[in-house]
């Protein structure tokens, strides 16, 4: 009876290690799609702070990156389970995933969650940009040339960086 339950349980070994790198992965580029997003969300709410005006802009530009981001979770996540050949898991992870526009168009004909993801950023990158998008990437421009204005996000964005690379899934 034993000999049974130790074959069994060498036969699910890789399975179960597989299944917790695959979580592993997972966590990871979750970790880095929020570490995005809350910079992003920093990078706006600074801009918006120097000027009250850009906050529709802002709340369009943060919605067409957080239907970027999502994408991309909703993306790997479903590679990771079906298709690892689509990943470049040995890059850093900003790397991880390339959809080009072709494969989110691909993607939006799927009639599930990352069916409905590709479509909601597929329809962002089709639609026209918001008419003040020019004034709100200044903003962003000149927020980038004076370090000191987001030198906080940006250490944190930079921490959370280096500690989610530092992850290692085997």
């Amino acid at each position: 009876m034993k000999l049974p339950a130790i074959i069994l349980s060498l036969a699910l070994l890789p399975s179960t290690v597989l299944a917790a790198d695959t979580s592993c992965q997972s966590d990871k580029y979750h970790q880095y799609i929020d570490a995005s997003l809350s910079w992003y969300q920093s990078l706006v709410d600074i801009a918006v702070k120097k000027n009250p005006s850009l906050q529709e802009v802002g709340d369009w530009f943060l919605e067409g990156r957080k239907h970027h981001f999502e994408l991309n979770r909703e993306a790997v996540d479903w590679y990771l389970e079906n298709d690892t050949d689509k990943l470049a898991l040995s890059q850093p992870i900003e790397s991880w995933l390339k959809l080009t526009q072709q494969d989110v168009k691909a993607l939006s004909q799927q009639d599930n969650a990352l069916g409905h993801m590709a479509k909601l950023s597929f329809d962002d990158r089709q639609s026209q940009p918001h008419p003040k998008n020019y004034e709100l990437r200044s903003a962003f421009a000149d927020l980038l040339t004076h370090p000191g204005d987001i030198d906080q996000p940006l250490n944190m964005y930079n921490e959370k960086m280096t500690a989610i690379a530092a992850i290692e899934c085997d």
